[in-house]
């Protein structure tokens, strides 16, 4: 099998595509041979050596990757619910930029028949994410006001629909003005775009009372401010850190990085409790063991996709060969979506391509 090799931490240079033997299932796994593979921003942390999991769990040499669609291959003989010559998604812990991935059967599913294989590839990973933060993490009332960072990308995306499928009022964030038609496609009452408004000055004339919730994996730039445009009661999620580290030019810039570290704002349990405010915090890739919580969220959003009540991302695809690229779009900034990489022969091909996947132009990062 061919499959993406990060020896060391450093930039897009240390993506190496590489040929290994492919791996025997063992008796509660599957064995996929993958047709595409998401590519989420967590993919650069730990390119870069930053990502708490992958030094925990597996340290150097890795292989990034969460997600991937493909048909089976082999399953162990405890496997039940698919066997070989099924078409399949799921997640993994890493191991997933490859052409065969082996897989714990309990993150194996059944590939939604209304998804192709490169919108499949792209869809859990961020949906897991919204609907953890969303549906496993709070109380939601209808009507709530909720206030959603990076709403063009991956995780925003999916957040804004689930939002709407639960009848509360969604205001989405985007850094593009590109992206701003496309967040009020997927149903976001209002939009505000960085580039053009003043965040926060728009965001309390919008809703001066405060939010309910605000969903924020920037990082410090916008965390503190998060906080304080809660109302009394509010949560602010967070699920990540995008502004500690570079958007583009593939390495750290450690300097700003430990800026950014300083900015970080401390939440004091005492204070909090007084402004009658909370903050949540969560990372997918630790919550793997909890496979009651993946499975109903699975189960509920295959139903939720099937119906057509929600859409996969809009799609773009890099062959495998060009994962630096694809690296390299995502760190952009510019995506709107889900960026995968595409497995199957000819997986060596140069050239990028966009497309709107069938039944799925909808979400970015």
């Amino acid at each position: 099998m061919h499959k993406v090799v990060i020896h060391k931490a450093g930039g897009y240079e240390q993506l190496k595509l590489e040929t290994h033997p492919v791996p025997k299932p063992g008796h509660p796994d599957v064995l996929i041979r993958t047709e595409a593979v998401g590519v989420n921003y967590a993919d650069i942390c730990v390119r870069w050596g930053v990502y708490e999991s992958a030094r925990r769990f597996v340290g150097w040499p890795i292989t990034p990757g969460f997600e991937y669609s493909g048909w089976v291959e082999d399953v162990g003989r405890e496997v039940k619910h698919v066997k070989p010559g099924d078409p399949v998604f799921g997640v993994t812990l890493f191991n997933g930029y490859s052409t065969h991935v082996c897989a714990s059967a309990d993150l194996v599913w059944p590939k939604p028949q209304t998804l192709d294989f490169e919108a499949a590839a792209g869809f859990l990973a961020v949906h897991l994410t919204a609907y953890h933060g969303l549906l496993q993490n709070v109380v939601i009332r209808p009507g709530m006001r909720v206030l959603v960072h990076s709403a063009g990308g991956g995780v925003g995306s999916a957040l804004v629909q689930l939002c709407k499928l639960h009848n509360l009022h969604v205001t989405g964030v985007v850094g593009r003005s590109h992206k701003v038609e496309y967040v009020r496609q997927l149903g976001a009452d209002a939009v505000i775009d960085k580039s053009t408004q003043s965040l926060w000055d728009e965001a309390k004339r919008l809703c001066p009372e405060g939010y309910d919730l605000v969903f924020d994996a920037n990082g410090p730039e916008t965390l503190a401010q998060s906080y304080a445009h809660l109302k009394p009661t509010g949560k602010l999620l967070v699920y990540g850190f995008h502004t500690l580290l570079p958007k583009q030019g593939g390495r750290i810039n450690y300097l700003k990085a430990t800026l950014g570290m300083l900015r970080m704002p401390r939440f004091n349990p005492l204070s909090m409790t007084s402004e009658n405010k909370g903050v949540v915090a969560f990372n997918l890739s630790f919550l793997f063991a909890r496979s009651d919580l993946l499975h109903a969220a699975v189960n509920d959003l295959t139903t939720w996709l099937e119906a057509g009540i929600i859409q996969a991302p809009k799609v773009r695809s890099f062959a495998l060969a060009d994962v630096a690229q694809a690296h390299q779009a995502l760190e952009s900034g510019e995506t709107t979506g889900k960026v995968v990489l595409r497995t199957a022969p000819p997986f060596v091909s140069a050239a990028a391509s966009e497309a709107t996947v069938d039944q799925a132009s909808a979400p970015d990062r």
